[in-house]
């Protein structure tokens, strides 16, 4: 009876995410308040999801706008990581696959929400194929089966744009013998962009995608115009704080979240100067960093850890600041005021 409520739970907060209705549980209804509050949110991902300074972005709006509500973001996304299971012939160890660390993650963790961003690394920086698609199809397909094994909602986030513009005289073209991330593929990003239709065009019950692809390709497209050297990324794979910043706010505007069109710019400075940020950075850095080496992971070496327990006495402190400053003030007026 327990679990049947549950997936009624889920349904019906999946039915909020989709559409905005009202639903009979108010916790629910994602016109009162974010869908990740009073739940526990798993974070998975590769390198960008490592440096998870999207998620730290993504956590300091939600404690900002919503003093009320706990947030309990655990993220634990490893650099390298796939969920095809591929890896290029030069790559200097094979790269990890989620599946080998899912199982763990979610037993370990008990997460009510799993958030996922895989595919920049899942088309091995090759051009196109029909067996690097069906095996990252297949990895995004085990991954909502396991999280709906155990009852789990998920988020499936498209990975942001492969930018070949920083990379002059490193990408490859059409012809190239063979690709890495080094050596990319210089349409590298169209595969990503035909990864992303799928995933934004999976409709199983309990999967709510968001798409940061294109719209951050649109973005890059229209700074352009004025400034053809504008980047997101220096490397054309990892985006800098400007793009992390974009990815948050696209993920929060899509679970209804109330974000105003300010500056991109303006709004990172006016962020990154907050105090409360800081405090919200290493909040999400330990508690990454901890769960990470606890469910354990194998990375050319294999790390685990037997306790989580220091983690989360340190985390523990560092939330009773982050609640002290949240409660001062009217934080709905004063989060996204324009200057």
């Amino acid at each position: 009876m327990k679990h049947a409520c549950r997936r009624l739970a889920i349904a019906c907060g999946l039915m909020c995410l989709a559409g905005g209705i009202a639903c009979a549980n108010p916790a629910l209804a994602i016109a009162d308040q974010p869908s990740l509050g009073g739940k526990r949110v798993l974070f998975l991902g590769d390198s960008i999801t490592q440096d998870g300074t999207y998620v730290s972005f993504i956590e300091y709006y939600l404690q900002k706008l919503y003093a009320d509500q706990t947030f309990d973001i655990i993220s634990i996304g490893l650099s390298s990581e796939t969920v095809s299971g591929l890896s290029e012939k030069t790559h200097p160890f094979p790269r990890p696959c989620l599946h080998e660390r899912l199982g763990r993650s979610l037993d370990k963790v008990k997460p009510d929400m799993v958030v996922a961003c895989y595919g920049m690394n899942d088309g091995i920086y090759h051009p196109q194929s029909a067996d690097r698609t069906k095996r990252f199809q297949d990895g995004i397909m085990k991954l909502i089966n396991d999280a709906h094994a155990v009852e789990a909602n998920l988020i499936l986030l498209t990975p942001p744009p492969f930018d070949r513009v920083p990379l002059a005289g490193r990408v490859l073209n059409d012809d190239a013998d063979d690709y890495s991330y080094e050596r990319p593929y210089y349409r590298y990003n169209s595969v990503l962009e035909d990864y992303s239709r799928w995933i934004t065009g999976l409709h199983p019950s309990g999967v709510f995608t968001v798409d940061l692809n294109t719209p951050m390709t649109q973005y890059l497209n229209r700074r352009r115009v004025d400034d053809p050297a504008f980047c997101f990324s220096k490397d054309g794979i990892h985006p800098s704080r400007t793009g992390h910043l974009m990815m948050a706010r696209i993920f929060l505007k899509a679970l209804g979240v109330p974000i105003e069109e300010n500056d991109l710019d303006s709004e990172l400075s006016r962020v990154t100067s907050d105090p409360l940020f800081s405090l919200v950075d290493q909040h999400r850095k330990i508690r990454s960093s901890g769960w990470l080496a606890y469910v354990g992971y194998t990375r050319g070496e294999t790390v685990r850890e037997d306790s989580i327990s220091d983690t989360e006495q340190k985390a523990a402190a560092l939330q009773k600041q982050i609640d002290q400053m949240t409660r001062q003030g009217n934080r709905r007026t004063a989060v996204f005021e324009v200057d």
